[in-house]
C-alpha cells in the first residue's frame, strides 16, 4: 500500500499547488480513526500531528509540511497541537 509522503513546503512549491485555492479544516488535540475516499495532499499550516496508518509506519509531521495521503488509507490521528491546514481531494 502507498505510504504518507512529506515535503517541506516553499513559496515557489505553494505556488505551484495553488493552496490559496483549497479547502481549509481545523481540529483540537484529540485522536481520532480515519480513512482516506481519496488521494488527498494538504499543506500544514499550524499544528503538530501524528498519524499511524494501519499497514505501515507512522508518521509525524506539522507547521510547514505538505504531506499526501493515498486513498484507502486507514489511519488513527493524533493530534499533539491543535492543527490549521489546507488541502484537495483528487
Amino acid at each position: 500500500m502507498a505510504q504518507i509522503k512529506v515535503e517541506r513546503a516553499t513559496e515557489e512549491r505553494l505556488a505551484e499547488l495553488q493552496t490559496d485555492r483549497w479547502s481549509s479544516w481545523e481540529c483540537g488535540v484529540e485522536t481520532f480513526d480515519w480513512e482516506y475516499a481519496a488521494d488527498e495532499v494538504a499543506y500544514v499550516k499550524e499544528g503538530k500531528v501524528t498519524v499511524e496508518p494501519v499497514d505501515g509506519e507512522a508518521v509525524t509531521f506539522g507547521a510547514g509540511d505538505i504531506v499526501w495521503f493515498p486513498r484507502g488509507m486507514r489511519c488513527r490521528w493524533i493530534v499533539h497541537q491543535p492543527i490549521r491546514k489546507v488541502f484537495r481531494l483528487g
